[in-house]
């Protein structure tokens, strides 16, 4: 017998609290694995894709954008939600022109995870691109990025030594930083 099953909690009740234009929270009744009820708060999140832009010499193309929540300015990797009926691709690939201002035919996915588990069920899909070509940022009209461009063996320092401690980029920097090198399980051809 799996004992790992007996984890499972059994949603009873659900009810959405907030409905805004990318999230929505929810407010539900569990079943425990001990048959106790709690209740737990959510967030629901359409999922999205975070790209790793590399130019042939080894240079990343990072943003640098603030965050409100925060009230900090972040290194990041070029990211975005993905849009109603766009594929993770579509998204990837968007986001990398939109807040780049590079583009590609030539990416590969790389893996997923999942940032924030105790509260939403997002998802984030990692890609990486390569033979990239300069073009017009197209950033939406309430989103203010710079771009700049970076050694990728700078940044993954820039992530140990803190400079870069946004969760999504460190885990994007350092999965991209294995796979560009020829290790993990995503062996592709560059």
């Amino acid at each position: 017998m799996n004992e790992h099953k007996l984890l499972v909690e059994k949603k009873l009740t659900s009810k959405e609290v907030f409905k805004g234009k990318l999230l929505h929270v929810f407010y539900d009744e569990a079943k425990l694995p001990d048959g106790g009820v709690s209740s737990r708060e959510w967030i629901k999140h359409p999922g999205a894709c975070a790209v790793v832009p590399v130019f042939k010499n080894g240079d990343l193309m990072m943003i640098r954008q603030f965050r409100y929540p925060m009230s900090q300015i972040f290194w990041e990797v070029p990211a975005g939600k993905i849009d109603f009926g766009e594929t993770e691709d579509q998204t990837a690939l968007r986001e990398l022109q939109e807040e780049a201002g590079v583009k590609t035919g030539d990416f590969a996915y790389i893996g997923h995870f999942y940032p924030c588990i105790g509260y939403s069920d997002e998802v984030i899909h990692i890609y990486v691109a390569w033979n990239l070509a300069q073009t017009a940022q197209k950033v939406d009209e309430d989103e203010f990025v710079t771009k700049e461009r970076i050694p990728f063996k700078e940044a993954v320092k820039m992530v140990h030594s803190g400079e870069i401690n946004d969760g999504k980029t460190v885990i994007c920097l350092l999965r991209a930083w294995k796979w560009w090198q020829g290790e993990g399980p995503f062996k592709l051809t560059k």
